[in-house]
């Protein structure tokens, strides 16, 4: 049974996590066995802990805690549950909590890329893209639109900080992932990149979203025909870089109105995940 403490001492290191860590502290990439994420509101949270993920503590609203968090709390087992009123609980994390509930979990140790995408016929791949809505969008339009996979370059924002998680409605914790390693150097090298000649041995067609003259439209048959295909999204702003785009067995287009050039990339993530998605 969980053990409910009132909230006393706002210093308390207990509460750190919740108030004064960073997210690349609570990330902990010294020691990763150790690092924690937040996960926000009973939804998302109860999607960590259908995925297999172990909680450490919650911080509730004591209003919720035998209502909408009471499942939740029930769920968790014996960890504290740190609780106090709406204000008091504003004060210390400097936000209005979502759904009144946070909880603080263990992160997992990553699967390898063999691992994530077995059994994959469309993945998603994300470079560099550093912003944590963005991610978190790209997830839940994942999640939505048929995306078995993602895969990120370590420039990419973590899918485990809390604005990402929130984001995509805890959908991080519904599809594997993992990130691509040893990427910065052979993009900022401007040499080919070979993460995507390691998507290539496990079987994947490659297709850049990019904005190229010698692009195909996305509605192009031959890529509905491709029995395992992974969708390539670059940064904000500067989108894929020249390497990646030439590694690719694709450069693909989204059609555009009005003048419109182009698209955000959490946008574009949709319309490309519905479209090449649909297999024929």
């Amino acid at each position: 049974m969980a053990s409910i403490i009132q909230i006393t001492d706002f210093n308390a290191p207990e509460l750190d996590i919740y108030a004064r860590l960073t997210e690349n502290q609570l990330l902990n990439r010294h020691e990763p066995d150790k690092g924690i994420f937040i996960a926000e509101s009973p939804k998302v949270i109860e999607r960590a802990l259908d995925s297999g993920h172990k909680p450490i503590s919650i911080l509730v609203e004591d209003r919720h805690i035998e209502s909408q968090a009471k499942y939740i709390i029930e769920r968790c087992g014996d960890i504290p549950v740190y609780t106090a009123p709406f204000d008091i609980l504003t004060k210390l994390t400097g936000f209005a909590l979502t759904r009144g509930m946070l909880c603080a979990m263990k992160r997992p140790a990553l699967p390898t890329i063999e691992e994530v995408c077995k059994g994959a016929k469309r993945i998603a791949i994300l470079e560099n893209v550093m912003n944590p809505t963005n991610v978190g969008a790209i997830f839940r339009s994942a999640a939505a639109l048929g995306i078995d996979a993602v895969l990120l370059t370590l420039a990419c924002s973590n899918p485990l900080y809390r604005r990402a998680i929130r984001v995509s409605m805890g959908t991080v914790f519904q599809i594997p992932w993992t990130f691509i390693d040893t990427v910065e150097d052979n993009i900022s090298n401007g040499s080919t990149s070979n993460y995507i000649e390691q998507i290539k041995v496990l079987g994947f067609k490659t297709a850049a979203m990019a904005l190229k003259e010698d692009s195909i439209s996305i509605d192009n048959t031959k890529l509905l025909k491709e029995e395992k295909l992974a969708i390539v999204l670059g940064t904000e702003g500067d989108g894929l870089s020249d390497a990646t785009i030439a590694s690719c067995d694709y450069t693909v287009l989204i059609p555009m109105s009005n003048g419109v050039d182009s698209l955000n990339v959490a946008a574009a993530s949709a319309v490309a995940f519905w479209q090449l998605g649909r297999r024929q």
